[in-house]
């Protein structure tokens, strides 16, 4: 591919990525990889040099931009290379009118940007939000202790965990296939901690998804006790069977719930569990650096009706808790009606239960919990909270 057909094939799957995230379709990475699926000419230099073009763009540009080229067009304005690129050339973008308009650059959504705000993210931690995250892996001590692995540093607070470079092959390395290393951000393996997993103990992973958060736990028990990991979406639960097999843990059971029912598919866990983890659905606010296009398929209803989700699996979730045990509530998210909003409006309908102080390797006190944040703990953004039940 010539340099101008690059920045065309980013126009066009700019365009394709624009109209999922209106249309709620599919994420941006798996576009890019149906659209190089059916371009085999392509080379990994080019598939790369796309791939680097339409993320620039996307992280550029807070609003969802009206069009692939206008969002291109956001990318020239400040570099005259791409500019030059836009040459009308066979298989290159038009060159740019006089009276085109680019798309305007930016952090969020300016609606979002200000629920952000009123929740109590200042303006300097904003830009962290959209950077680039780091690739952050977990030591799973079910099995060996990995081999060193080249580039690996330590994360501060997080003896079992490692961040290694940027554009490492993770599924190359042995470590992996065995089993001894998992993938999961510095800050999702924090927040797991406010679970205090110990041998022997039962414990729900109530939204368990493909089970990162279930494998940090099984290996907190030592694979010793019961582990429930549940979730409704089936293909996503159906992914944790094989890898905790391969991460050696024994212990972790699944169960399929049905949207609705799920009180009734986990009665026989009534007042029994130790500790019940949520990690509920959320805006996904927290990670941007890892899917810079969600900011442009939030919508204010969308956000209401995951609060609505997230008090839903709250109330599920404290069913299950024994007297004495910890539900703890997690989301990925920033914004105070996903997180300390829902833990101050439980507390209000259900008398007698406490928030429990979090002693964490980073984040700060927030409204009942720990929040962490991409500018302050360079981890992923998170709201945590141990709420107890009275005996």
């Amino acid at each position: 591919m010539t340099p101008s057909a690059r920045i065309q094939a980013a126009i066009d799957l700019l365009d394709a990525i624009v109209i999922a995230a209106r249309d709620q379709g599919a994420a941006a990475d798996t576009i890019i990889a149906k659209y190089f699926a059916q371009r085999r000419y392509a080379g990994s230099k080019d598939r790369r040099a796309v791939r680097e073009l339409v993320y620039r763009a996307i992280r550029m540009l807070g609003e969802r931009p009206k069009s692939g080229r206008a969002a291109m067009l956001a990318l020239a304005a400040t570099d005259p290379e791409i500019a030059a690129l836009f040459d009308g050339s066979t298989h290159a973008p038009a060159a740019i009118g006089d009276k085109e308009a680019a798309a305007a650059p930016g952090i969020a959504p300016a609606w979002i940007v200000t629920k952000l705000t009123e929740s109590g993210i200042g303006a300097d931690e904003l830009p962290a939000l959209i950077d680039r995250a780091p690739l952050d892996i977990r030591i799973n001590t079910l099995v060996a202790t990995p081999a060193p692995i080249d580039g690996a540093a330590p994360i501060a607070g997080l003896p079992d965990a490692r961040r290694l470079p940027s554009g490492t092959s993770i599924e190359q390395l042995d470590a992996f296939k065995d089993g001894a290393i998992e993938v999961q951000d510095a800050g999702s393996q924090i927040v797991a901690l406010a679970a205090r997993a110990q041998p022997g103990q039962r414990i729900v992973d109530l939204c368990a998804g493909a089970g990162g958060k279930t494998l940090a736990l099984a290996a907190a028990m030592q694979d010793q006790g019961v582990l429930l990991a549940t979730d409704t979406d089936r293909a996503r639960l159906s992914r944790l069977t094989p890898r905790a097999a391969r991460a050696g843990a024994t212990i972790v059971e699944t169960r399929l719930l049905n949207p609705g029912r799920e009180a009734e598919l986990l009665a026989d866990w009534n007042d029994s569990a130790d500790v019940v983890l949520i990690d509920a659905p959320c805006s996904g606010t927290g990670t941007w650096r890892r899917n810079p296009e969600a900011r442009w398929r939030l919508t204010p209803d969308r956000i209401e009706r995951l609060a609505t989700t997230q008090a839903h699996v709250l109330e599920i979730g404290a069913n299950l808790v024994k007297p004495g045990g910890a539900l703890v509530y997690i989301v990925c998210s920033l914004l105070d009606e996903e997180g300390a909003g829902q833990v101050s409006a439980f507390l209000t309908a259900h008398p007698g239960w406490q928030v429990e102080g979090l002693d964490l390797p980073a984040g700060r006190a927030h409204g009942g919990g720990v929040r962490l944040t991409p500018a302050r703990d360079a981890t992923d953004g998170f709201f945590v909270a141990r709420l107890l039940r009275p005996c």
